[in-house]
């Protein structure tokens, strides 16, 4: 494990210890010699997670689309700012250059960006682990929502442990350095999906 992807939000969230758990985040990847791949933004948890990392000596690469330098407010911070034409080549390179993922509180987009994440890992396009960093219970209802997905029989039982959850940002680290793969088949190449 290099760098991991940190998925989050442009927005700091109606409660401060989103934040402090970002701050954690960033403050731990540094400690661990790890580096930041992320979306790129100064704003909301995305720069408290950067500036965190960098605050602490870590190396931070940030990802973003020319249409949302503005908008998300591209941290000039950062040595490494690449910009990218779309959103989906944004993901693509965070998901290349990352050894794996975690998943801090966020909107759509942040939920967009872990399921996608997930069903890559599903389809044997990388075999790189998930992290959900639970900060108040955040994300507990989405894991139900896997849960269920599993009872209907839409998503196969085996590959539900594919989300997995942590309670803090450094237990969260540490379940990264435990993930085992799941035995899937490769059913698509990097650039086929």
């Amino acid at each position: 494990m290099r760098r991991v992807c940190v998925f989050c939000a442009s927005a700091v969230g109606a409660r401060p210890d989103y934040a402090r758990d970002a701050e954690a985040l960033g403050r731990a990847i540094a400690r661990r010699g790890l580096g930041l791949v992320y979306g790129g933004g100064a704003v909301g948890l995305m720069g408290v997670v950067s500036r965190a990392v960098l605050a602490a000596g870590g190396d931070v690469t940030g990802i973003i689309p020319h249409g949302l330098v503005k908008r998300e407010a591209g941290n000039g911070e950062l040595k490494d700012l690449r910009i990218v034409a779309s959103m989906h080549e944004r993901k693509a390179m965070m998901a290349e250059m990352s050894d794996g993922f975690l998943v801090l509180p966020g909107g759509f987009g942040t939920l967009e960006e872990v399921v996608e994440a997930l069903t890559w890992l599903q389809l044997g396009i990388h075999s790189k682990p998930v992290v959900f960093i639970d900060t108040l219970g955040f994300w507990q209802k989405q894991m139900a929502m896997f849960d269920h997905m599993v009872a209907e029989g839409l998503l196969k039982p085996e590959m539900r442990p594919m989300a997995r959850i942590a309670a803090n940002p450094e237990a969260a680290l540490d379940a990264l350095s435990t993930f085992t793969p799941p035995a899937v088949p490769r059913w698509l190449l990097p650039g086929e999906g």
